[in-house]
Protein backbone atom coordinates (compact mmCIF):
# COMPACT_ATOMS: atom_id res chain seq x y z
CA UNK A 1 0.00 0.00 0.00
CA UNK A 2 1.04 3.28 -0.62
CA UNK A 3 2.31 6.36 1.41
CA UNK A 4 -0.81 8.34 0.10
CA UNK A 5 -3.33 5.47 1.07
CA UNK A 6 -1.69 5.05 4.64
CA UNK A 7 -1.97 8.99 5.03
CA UNK A 8 -4.91 10.30 7.45
CA UNK A 9 -8.65 10.41 6.13
CA UNK A 10 -8.15 14.38 6.29
CA UNK A 11 -4.88 13.78 4.31
CA UNK A 12 -6.52 12.27 1.80
CA UNK A 13 -9.73 13.99 1.32
CA UNK A 14 -7.30 16.85 1.23
CA UNK A 15 -5.93 15.54 -1.78
CA UNK A 16 -9.17 14.40 -3.50
CA UNK A 17 -10.39 17.96 -3.34
CA UNK A 18 -6.96 18.97 -4.58
CA UNK A 19 -6.63 16.87 -7.41
CA UNK A 20 -10.80 17.60 -8.27
CA UNK A 21 -9.70 21.00 -8.71
CA UNK A 22 -6.97 20.51 -10.81
CA UNK A 23 -9.09 18.05 -13.31
CA UNK A 24 -11.62 21.02 -13.21
CA UNK A 25 -8.99 23.82 -14.01
CA UNK A 26 -7.43 21.44 -17.10
CA UNK A 27 -10.56 20.53 -18.30
CA UNK A 28 -12.22 24.22 -18.45
CA UNK A 29 -9.04 25.18 -21.21
CA UNK A 30 -9.07 21.94 -23.29
CA UNK A 31 -12.79 22.24 -24.91
CA UNK A 32 -11.22 25.38 -26.92
CA UNK A 33 -8.38 23.39 -27.85
CA UNK A 34 -9.92 20.87 -28.99
CA UNK A 35 -12.59 22.93 -31.14
CA UNK A 36 -9.63 24.64 -32.68
CA UNK A 37 -8.09 21.28 -33.67
CA UNK A 38 -11.07 20.17 -35.50
CA UNK A 39 -11.11 22.93 -37.28
CA UNK A 40 -7.30 23.02 -38.44
CA UNK A 41 -7.33 19.23 -39.29
CA UNK A 42 -10.79 19.09 -40.60
CA UNK A 43 -12.01 16.06 -38.88
CA UNK A 44 -15.13 17.21 -37.72
CA UNK A 45 -16.77 18.11 -34.08
CA UNK A 46 -18.46 14.93 -33.55
CA UNK A 47 -14.89 12.71 -34.43
CA UNK A 48 -12.72 14.94 -32.43
CA UNK A 49 -14.90 15.44 -29.47
CA UNK A 50 -15.05 11.29 -29.27
CA UNK A 51 -11.52 10.87 -29.61
CA UNK A 52 -9.46 14.03 -28.74
CA UNK A 53 -12.17 15.38 -26.43
CA UNK A 54 -13.26 12.17 -25.09
CA UNK A 55 -9.41 10.50 -24.17
CA UNK A 56 -8.00 13.88 -22.97
CA UNK A 57 -11.24 14.52 -20.69
CA UNK A 58 -11.19 10.70 -19.96
CA UNK A 59 -7.49 10.38 -19.09
CA UNK A 60 -8.01 10.88 -15.57
CA UNK A 61 -10.59 8.72 -15.15
CA UNK A 62 -8.41 5.59 -17.25
CA UNK A 63 -5.66 6.06 -15.35
CA UNK A 64 -7.56 5.73 -11.94
CA UNK A 65 -8.94 2.54 -13.12
CA UNK A 66 -5.67 1.18 -14.35
CA UNK A 67 -3.53 2.12 -11.30
CA UNK A 68 -6.62 0.55 -8.96
CA UNK A 69 -6.49 -2.87 -11.04
CA UNK A 70 -3.20 -2.85 -11.08
CA UNK A 71 -2.89 -2.57 -7.36
CA UNK A 72 -5.54 -5.31 -6.90
CA UNK A 73 -8.81 -3.36 -6.32
CA UNK A 74 -10.47 -4.53 -9.44
CA UNK A 75 -14.38 -3.41 -8.12
CA UNK A 76 -13.02 0.16 -7.91
CA UNK A 77 -11.21 0.18 -11.38
CA UNK A 78 -14.85 -1.21 -13.53
CA UNK A 79 -16.99 0.44 -10.73
CA UNK A 80 -15.06 4.13 -11.90
CA UNK A 81 -15.59 3.24 -15.56
CA UNK A 82 -19.15 2.37 -15.28
CA UNK A 83 -20.05 4.58 -13.00
CA UNK A 84 -18.37 7.54 -15.02
CA UNK A 85 -20.24 6.54 -17.93
CA UNK A 86 -23.73 7.19 -16.20
CA UNK A 87 -22.73 10.45 -14.89
CA UNK A 88 -21.38 11.93 -17.92
CA UNK A 89 -24.89 10.85 -19.93
CA UNK A 90 -26.46 12.59 -16.82
CA UNK A 91 -24.36 15.67 -17.76
CA UNK A 92 -25.35 15.55 -21.18
CA UNK A 93 -29.23 15.79 -19.47
CA UNK A 94 -27.87 18.95 -17.70
CA UNK A 95 -26.18 20.46 -20.71
CA UNK A 96 -29.84 20.10 -22.17
CA UNK A 97 -31.51 22.24 -19.82
CA UNK A 98 -29.16 24.95 -19.99
CA UNK A 99 -29.37 25.08 -23.84
CA UNK A 100 -32.66 27.20 -23.75
CA UNK A 101 -33.23 27.52 -27.59
CA UNK A 102 -34.26 23.80 -28.38
CA UNK A 103 -33.68 20.38 -27.07
CA UNK A 104 -29.73 19.07 -27.29
CA UNK A 105 -30.58 16.48 -28.82
CA UNK A 106 -32.51 18.63 -31.43
CA UNK A 107 -29.81 21.07 -32.42
CA UNK A 108 -26.97 18.38 -32.24
CA UNK A 109 -28.29 15.83 -34.24
CA UNK A 110 -26.03 14.25 -37.00
CA UNK A 111 -24.97 10.71 -38.33
CA UNK A 112 -21.93 10.92 -36.21
CA UNK A 113 -23.39 11.39 -33.00
CA UNK A 114 -25.73 8.60 -33.29
CA UNK A 115 -23.12 5.99 -34.57
CA UNK A 116 -21.13 6.79 -31.71
CA UNK A 117 -24.01 6.30 -29.77
CA UNK A 118 -24.61 2.80 -31.44
CA UNK A 119 -21.21 2.15 -30.78
CA UNK A 120 -21.34 2.80 -26.87
CA UNK A 121 -24.30 0.79 -26.52
CA UNK A 122 -22.36 -2.23 -28.19
CA UNK A 123 -19.74 -1.96 -26.30
CA UNK A 124 -21.26 -1.43 -22.88
CA UNK A 125 -23.56 -4.93 -24.14
CA UNK A 126 -20.13 -6.89 -24.20
CA UNK A 127 -19.11 -5.93 -21.00
CA UNK A 128 -22.52 -6.92 -19.52
CA UNK A 129 -22.03 -9.98 -21.34
CA UNK A 130 -18.67 -10.94 -20.21
CA UNK A 131 -19.43 -11.87 -16.57
CA UNK A 132 -22.05 -14.40 -18.02
CA UNK A 133 -18.85 -16.00 -20.56
CA UNK A 134 -16.62 -18.92 -19.77
CA UNK A 135 -14.14 -17.67 -17.03
CA UNK A 136 -11.21 -18.23 -19.37
CA UNK A 137 -8.44 -16.05 -20.11
CA UNK A 138 -5.17 -15.92 -22.64
CA UNK A 139 -2.37 -14.11 -20.50
CA UNK A 140 -4.64 -13.45 -17.71
CA UNK A 141 -6.72 -11.35 -20.23
CA UNK A 142 -10.21 -12.23 -21.30
CA UNK A 143 -11.16 -12.90 -24.94
CA UNK A 144 -13.98 -9.72 -24.66
CA UNK A 145 -11.52 -7.34 -23.90
CA UNK A 146 -9.52 -7.78 -27.21
CA UNK A 147 -13.19 -7.55 -28.95
CA UNK A 148 -14.00 -4.52 -26.63
CA UNK A 149 -10.29 -3.16 -28.45
CA UNK A 150 -11.60 -4.33 -32.18
CA UNK A 151 -14.79 -2.86 -31.92
CA UNK A 152 -13.93 0.54 -30.68
CA UNK A 153 -11.43 0.74 -33.60
CA UNK A 154 -13.95 -0.36 -36.37
CA UNK A 155 -16.50 1.96 -34.22
CA UNK A 156 -14.28 5.01 -35.30
CA UNK A 157 -13.53 4.14 -38.93
CA UNK A 158 -17.44 3.79 -38.91
CA UNK A 159 -17.92 7.32 -37.71
CA UNK A 160 -15.21 8.93 -39.98
CA UNK A 161 -16.78 7.22 -43.26
CA UNK A 162 -20.35 8.46 -42.42
CA UNK A 163 -18.30 12.07 -42.23
CA UNK A 164 -17.14 11.64 -45.59
CA UNK A 165 -19.94 9.99 -46.94
CA UNK A 166 -23.13 9.83 -45.59
CA UNK A 167 -26.13 8.55 -46.85
CA UNK A 168 -28.40 10.04 -44.19
CA UNK A 169 -28.78 13.93 -43.04
CA UNK A 170 -30.20 15.34 -40.27
CA UNK A 171 -33.25 17.44 -41.36
CA UNK A 172 -32.02 21.25 -40.94
CA UNK A 173 -34.65 23.29 -38.79
CA UNK A 174 -34.44 26.62 -37.68
CA UNK A 175 -32.44 25.03 -34.19
CA UNK A 176 -30.06 22.81 -36.09
CA UNK A 177 -26.69 24.16 -35.40
CA UNK A 178 -24.67 22.45 -38.28
CA UNK A 179 -20.81 21.49 -37.68
CA UNK A 180 -19.53 24.39 -39.71
CA UNK A 181 -15.60 25.03 -39.15
CA UNK A 182 -14.34 28.68 -38.02
CA UNK A 183 -12.05 29.99 -40.96
CA UNK A 184 -10.16 31.52 -38.57
CA UNK A 185 -9.12 28.30 -36.48
CA UNK A 186 -7.90 26.64 -39.69
CA UNK A 187 -4.70 29.39 -40.09
CA UNK A 188 -3.58 28.20 -36.08
CA UNK A 189 -0.43 26.79 -35.72
CA UNK A 190 -0.61 23.26 -35.67
CA UNK A 191 2.42 22.41 -33.73
CA UNK A 192 1.05 25.14 -30.64
CA UNK A 193 -2.17 23.51 -30.19
CA UNK A 194 -0.43 19.99 -29.62
CA UNK A 195 1.40 21.04 -27.38
CA UNK A 196 -1.06 22.65 -25.70
CA UNK A 197 -3.29 19.99 -25.41
CA UNK A 198 -0.90 17.29 -24.25
CA UNK A 199 -0.19 19.50 -21.92
CA UNK A 200 -3.74 19.45 -21.01
CA UNK A 201 -3.61 15.70 -21.33
CA UNK A 202 -0.66 15.19 -18.46
CA UNK A 203 -2.72 17.41 -16.00
CA UNK A 204 -5.66 15.27 -15.87
CA UNK A 205 -3.41 11.71 -15.81
CA UNK A 206 -1.21 12.91 -13.03
CA UNK A 207 -4.18 13.95 -11.16
CA UNK A 208 -6.27 10.53 -11.64
CA UNK A 209 -3.23 8.97 -10.88
CA UNK A 210 -3.20 10.85 -7.29
CA UNK A 211 -6.86 10.45 -7.51
CA UNK A 212 -6.94 6.96 -6.94
CA UNK A 213 -4.46 6.90 -4.05
CA UNK A 214 -6.47 9.43 -2.37
CA UNK A 215 -9.97 7.29 -2.80
CA UNK A 216 -8.65 4.17 -2.02
CA UNK A 217 -7.46 5.97 1.46
CA UNK A 218 -10.60 6.78 1.82
CA UNK A 219 -12.62 3.90 1.52
CA UNK A 220 -10.65 2.08 3.66
CA UNK A 221 -10.64 4.73 6.39
CA UNK A 222 -14.31 5.30 6.36
CA UNK A 223 -15.58 1.70 5.74
CA UNK A 224 -17.13 2.32 2.36
CA UNK A 225 -17.07 -0.05 -0.51
CA UNK A 226 -15.60 0.47 -3.33
CA UNK A 227 -18.42 0.23 -5.24
CA UNK A 228 -20.25 3.22 -3.98
CA UNK A 229 -16.07 4.94 -4.16
CA UNK A 230 -16.29 4.29 -7.53
CA UNK A 231 -19.89 5.27 -8.83
CA UNK A 232 -20.27 8.24 -6.37
CA UNK A 233 -17.19 9.87 -5.20
CA UNK A 234 -14.36 9.08 -8.18
CA UNK A 235 -16.66 8.61 -10.80
CA UNK A 236 -18.18 12.07 -10.40
CA UNK A 237 -14.72 13.69 -9.95
CA UNK A 238 -12.83 12.35 -12.58
CA UNK A 239 -16.07 13.24 -14.78
CA UNK A 240 -15.51 16.96 -13.74
CA UNK A 241 -13.96 17.90 -16.97
CA UNK A 242 -16.66 16.01 -19.33
CA UNK A 243 -18.74 18.57 -17.40
CA UNK A 244 -16.85 21.73 -17.80
CA UNK A 245 -16.54 20.79 -21.51
CA UNK A 246 -20.06 20.04 -22.36
CA UNK A 247 -21.02 23.09 -20.61
CA UNK A 248 -18.41 25.15 -22.35
CA UNK A 249 -18.88 24.03 -25.73
CA UNK A 250 -22.82 24.70 -25.89
CA UNK A 251 -21.80 28.39 -24.45
CA UNK A 252 -19.63 28.91 -27.47
CA UNK A 253 -22.18 27.62 -30.05
CA UNK A 254 -20.07 24.29 -30.29
CA UNK A 255 -23.18 21.72 -30.18
CA UNK A 256 -22.34 18.94 -32.19
CA UNK A 257 -18.70 18.85 -29.81
CA UNK A 258 -20.57 18.82 -26.86
CA UNK A 259 -22.49 16.08 -27.37
CA UNK A 260 -19.49 14.05 -29.40
CA UNK A 261 -17.49 14.85 -26.33
CA UNK A 262 -19.90 13.12 -24.06
CA UNK A 263 -20.75 9.99 -26.36
CA UNK A 264 -17.65 9.81 -28.12
CA UNK A 265 -16.18 10.11 -24.42
CA UNK A 266 -18.58 7.31 -23.20
CA UNK A 267 -17.70 4.97 -25.97
CA UNK A 268 -13.93 5.57 -24.58
CA UNK A 269 -14.57 4.96 -21.34
CA UNK A 270 -15.34 1.53 -22.16
CA UNK A 271 -11.76 1.01 -22.86
CA UNK A 272 -11.34 1.83 -19.35
CA UNK A 273 -12.66 -1.75 -18.39
CA UNK A 274 -10.41 -3.26 -20.89
CA UNK A 275 -7.46 -1.72 -19.52
CA UNK A 276 -8.02 -2.33 -16.16
CA UNK A 277 -8.53 -6.43 -17.16
CA UNK A 278 -5.21 -6.10 -18.59
CA UNK A 279 -3.70 -4.62 -15.48
CA UNK A 280 -5.60 -6.88 -13.25
CA UNK A 281 -3.39 -9.85 -12.66
CA UNK A 282 -5.35 -12.19 -11.00
CA UNK A 283 -7.81 -13.36 -14.09
CA UNK A 284 -10.33 -11.94 -15.40
CA UNK A 285 -12.03 -8.70 -14.01
CA UNK A 286 -15.12 -9.29 -15.49
CA UNK A 287 -15.86 -12.73 -12.85
CA UNK A 288 -14.31 -10.74 -9.77
CA UNK A 289 -17.15 -7.34 -10.15
CA UNK A 290 -19.95 -7.84 -7.99
CA UNK A 291 -24.00 -7.81 -9.17
CA UNK A 292 -24.25 -3.97 -7.98
CA UNK A 293 -21.72 -3.35 -10.74
CA UNK A 294 -22.83 -5.13 -13.54
CA UNK A 295 -26.43 -3.58 -12.86
CA UNK A 296 -24.42 -0.44 -13.42
CA UNK A 297 -24.07 -1.75 -16.53
CA UNK A 298 -27.37 -2.26 -17.94
CA UNK A 299 -28.53 0.80 -16.20
CA UNK A 300 -25.58 2.80 -18.00
CA UNK A 301 -27.07 0.86 -21.38
CA UNK A 302 -30.80 1.71 -20.93
CA UNK A 303 -29.48 5.54 -20.59
CA UNK A 304 -27.78 5.67 -23.68
CA UNK A 305 -30.38 3.49 -25.47
CA UNK A 306 -32.56 6.56 -24.68
CA UNK A 307 -29.93 9.20 -25.90
CA UNK A 308 -29.51 7.36 -28.96
CA UNK A 309 -34.07 7.55 -29.12
CA UNK A 310 -33.46 11.04 -28.48
CA UNK A 311 -31.16 11.54 -31.36
CA UNK A 312 -33.49 10.12 -33.67
CA UNK A 313 -36.87 11.39 -32.17
CA UNK A 314 -35.37 15.10 -32.41
CA UNK A 315 -38.08 16.71 -30.47
CA UNK A 316 -37.47 20.56 -30.84
CA UNK A 317 -39.07 21.67 -27.84
CA UNK A 318 -39.95 19.72 -24.66
CA UNK A 319 -41.62 20.60 -21.27
CA UNK A 320 -39.55 22.98 -18.81
CA UNK A 321 -37.03 23.04 -21.42
CA UNK A 322 -36.03 19.45 -21.41
CA UNK A 323 -36.74 16.70 -23.50
CA UNK A 324 -38.20 13.35 -22.55
CA UNK A 325 -35.25 11.68 -23.07
CA UNK A 326 -32.75 13.62 -20.86
CA UNK A 327 -35.78 13.63 -18.47
CA UNK A 328 -35.46 9.92 -18.42
CA UNK A 329 -31.77 9.82 -17.82
CA UNK A 330 -32.39 11.86 -15.02
CA UNK A 331 -35.11 9.60 -13.46
CA UNK A 332 -32.85 6.17 -14.38
CA UNK A 333 -29.50 7.64 -12.73
CA UNK A 334 -31.78 8.75 -9.64
CA UNK A 335 -32.99 5.08 -9.43
CA UNK A 336 -29.91 3.61 -9.67
CA UNK A 337 -28.56 6.33 -6.85
CA UNK A 338 -31.28 5.41 -4.73
CA UNK A 339 -30.71 1.46 -5.19
CA UNK A 340 -27.14 1.75 -4.33
CA UNK A 341 -27.45 3.60 -1.47
CA UNK A 342 -30.45 1.29 0.10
Amino acid sequence: MSGIETGSLWFNLTLFVGCALAILVAGSHITRIVDQLADRIRIGEALAGGVLLGASTSLSGSVLSVTAAWNGHPELAVSNALGGIAVQTVFLAIADITYRRANLEHAAASAENMMQTALLIALLALIALAPLLPNVTLWEIHPITFCLLLLYLYGLSLVRRVRQRPLWWAARTRSTRPDIPDRRNTTLSLPLLLVKFLGLMLMLGLSGWLLEHAASGIAERTGLGETLIGVLLTATSTSLPELVTCLAAVRQGSLTLAVGGIIGGNAFDTLFTAASDIAYRDGSIYHVISDTTLAWTVLTLLMSAFLMMGLIRREEHGFAGIGFESLAVLLLYAVGLAVLLI
